[in-house]
């Protein structure tokens, strides 16, 4: 049954995709089915459990032309883990000791502690990427798109090919029922990351619904 979402909400996400050069989405969002629980829901994309010890001066630029050349899964993971690794790092003790205690929160299920940790690491290095991504998929989580939106916004304002915020767009996305920004959001993530898991068949299966089959 199709349920209309608050209007404060639907017109905060319209103005946080609006001025990511989105169009608005708030038909979609109005005929979209409610969200799952949280407990059942997917987390955003995010950094694999263990990562390689990387040089903070590595070029990025570079990282990227070799996740796309990879030849192989294998080896697209490993160039995927060390960009992954560059990002999360942080020259500030202070916010990697944060970062550190809001993982801690999110293990023990106080995700509202882990917000407020993430707003002090935001709010102390609001140029470091990973705080922004990690308070958006806890956002998300909370079934709090509007945030989460906001967020992943800022994600991409500061590194556009952060295939995981973009494949998180994608997924929000697709859960309000706006398949045409999905489709888009995922087709970006693939082509910075080829290699990205299930978002090809997503986008396989999004291209019939939106754009029709090959005739």
């Amino acid at each position: 049954m199709a349920v209309r979402f608050p209007f404060a909400r639907t017109l905060c996400l319209a103005l946080v995709l609006g001025a990511a050069g989105l169009a608005l989405i708030t038909p979609a969002l109005a005929q979209a089915d409610p969200p799952a629980p949280p407990g059942k829901q997917k987390k955003l994309p995010e950094a694999p459990a263990k990562l390689p010890k990387v040089d903070r001066s590595k070029n990025l630029d570079f990282l990227f032309g070799a996740l796309k050349a990879a030849p192989d899964e294998a080896s697209a993971k490993h160039v995927e883990a060390r960009i992954w690794a560059i990002w999360i790092q942080t020259p500030s003790d202070t916010a990697s000791l944060l970062m550190a205690r809001a993982k801690t929160a999110v293990d023990a299920q106080k995700i509202d502690i882990a917000i407020k940790l993430l707003d002090s690491v935001i709010k102390l290095r609001p140029d470091y990427i990973e705080a922004w991504n990690r308070r958006a998929t806890l956002y998300y989580m909370q079934n709090d798109y509007g945030r989460s939106l906001a967020d992943i916004r800022e994600v991409l304002i500061r590194e556009p090919r952060h295939f995981g915020a973009l494949a998180g767009l994608g997924m929000i996305m697709q859960e309000v029922g706006d398949e045409k920004r999905a489709l888009e959001a995922y087709r970006k993530a693939l082509a910075v990351n080829p290699h990205l898991e299930k978002i090809p068949e997503q986008v396989k299966a999004l291209t019939e619904k939106v754009e029709g089959r090959d005739i």
